[in-house]
């Protein structure tokens, strides 16, 4: 591990960037190394416009990659190396609207039901019945399930913030199971080395497994179950903002996709059309 490496990992840990955060902002920072041949701390501002130019132009990375290039850079240069001037402003390429795959909860019933594993099921309840993220549903712990106040606390979820989502009777009872059946002693659901949490791809293979045997022709994924919780929410009557609270996102505005995906109000909408005292006749 080089100097400036070993220097800019010990700035993100003191300034309690998650680990993931930490990796990618590293591994942002050697891509760009490598481009020009060079460590990043004998370079100057135009090769690095240059580069983010590259991005754009010739490998035509995604908006959230070439957010997350010029965020490693900005740490990288207005921190660890003192340099703030580096970094040339550059508009982000526009960001292409996707709306999310959810399931009806019909599907959702039938995908639990296909999963076989209890505790690969349980770990996808958690997600659905509480909308997190498949990270910080497999980093629970025993402490972070209050059945006397019918909560699960998330701890540091993304952001590095903590917060407090809804736990369902329904849920509860199949947290109770699973741990008689399993007796997990930290984590919530630990992997084959009981001092480590379960891996995000066994319950990503689990989910696709139980998709193809329910018959769903969705592109279900584990975080498709996060998903759907936010959009039966808002079906139901819930308002954004507690729906905002709930998933641990900064912004409502990324809240907000949901309102596309909602459809129980779209069916519940009467087209002015049937209002009107209009006969339909059959052509002659």
């Amino acid at each position: 591990m080089s100097e400036l490496r070993r220097k800019m990992l010990a700035d993100l840990k003191v300034r309690n960037y998650a680990e993931r955060t930490r990796v990618i902002y590293i591994a942002r920072v050697a891509e760009l190394a490598q481009h020009v041949g060079r460590s990043p701390d004998r370079i100057g501002r135009e090769e690095i416009r240059d580069y983010l130019r590259y991005l754009v132009a010739e490998r035509g990375v995604s908006r959230s990659a070439f957010v997350q290039t010029t965020a490693a850079l900005r740490f990288l240069y207005r921190t660890t190396l003192d340099r703030p001037g580096m970094i040339p402003h550059l508009p982000y390429p526009r960001q292409k609207r996707r709306q999310p795959v959810v399931l009806s909860r019909g599907e959702v019933a039938r995908l639990l039901k296909a999963i076989l594993n209890v505790k690969h099921r349980t770990a996808a309840m958690v997600q659905y019945g509480s909308g997190l993220r498949i990270s910080e549903a497999l980093h629970l712990q025993l402490r972070d399930i209050d059945s006397e106040r019918m909560v699960i606390t998330v701890r540091r979820g993304k952001g590095d913030v903590d917060r407090q989502v809804i736990l369902s009777a329904v849920l509860l009872r199949a947290l109770r199971q699973y741990w008689r059946a399993y007796k997990p002693t930290c984590w919530l659901f630990e992997g084959k080395d009981p001092d480590e949490p379960l891996g995000a791809s066994t319950i990503q293979r689990a989910i696709k497994a139980a998709r193809l045997r329910a018959g769903i022709a969705k592109p279900a994924t584990a975080h498709t179950l996060r998903h759907s919780f936010a959009t039966h929410l808002l079906e139901s009557g819930t308002d954004l903002r507690t729906i905002q609270v709930l998933l641990g996102h900064r912004s409502l505005r990324t809240t907000q996709i949901y309102t596309h995906v909602a459809t129980d109000r779209l069916r519940g909408t009467v087209s002015p059309l049937d209002t009107l005292d209009v006969e339909l006749t059959r052509p002659e």
